[in-house]
């Protein structure tokens, strides 16, 4: 799941709408939105951004939160390391093979030393 399938899959949640509704409301097929609430599909477009924001009725700052999610989402991330000393190659390689096998603690400890270090 993605962060903007899981922001999705919240608001349906918490206005009782299924997938079938709502893909039917904002005119996308019922296996479209689950497959982007799994994140079997890519970031979603800016069109497709604003039917879901107009949906449910979200506006200005949660709008704008929403888009930054979803900017956040793509499950095919590609990290460029040309260019970059051999330790950062190996290092990217190496997240890409065990990412899956890293718990939730793990993941937000590194995110946290990623956010110190650019800190400095």
């Amino acid at each position: 799941m993605t962060p903007f399938g899981e922001a999705v899959r919240k608001l349906r949640a918490e206005r009782g709408v299924s997938q079938k509704q709502m893909a039917e409301a904002i005119g996308v097929s019922a296996a479209y939105l689950s497959a982007l609430e799994h994140g079997r599909r890519g970031k979603p477009s800016f069109d497709f951004l604003q039917r879901v924001a107009g949906y449910f009725h979200i506006i200005w700052d949660d709008a704008e939160a929403l888009f930054a999610i979803a900017d956040q989402s793509d499950p095919r991330v590609v990290v460029d390391t040309a260019g970059l000393p051999a330790a950062h190659t190996a290092f990217a390689n190496r997240l890409s093979r065990v990412i899956g096998q890293l718990d939730e603690e793990a993941i937000g400890a590194l995110d946290l030393l990623v956010d110190q270090k650019l800190a400095r």
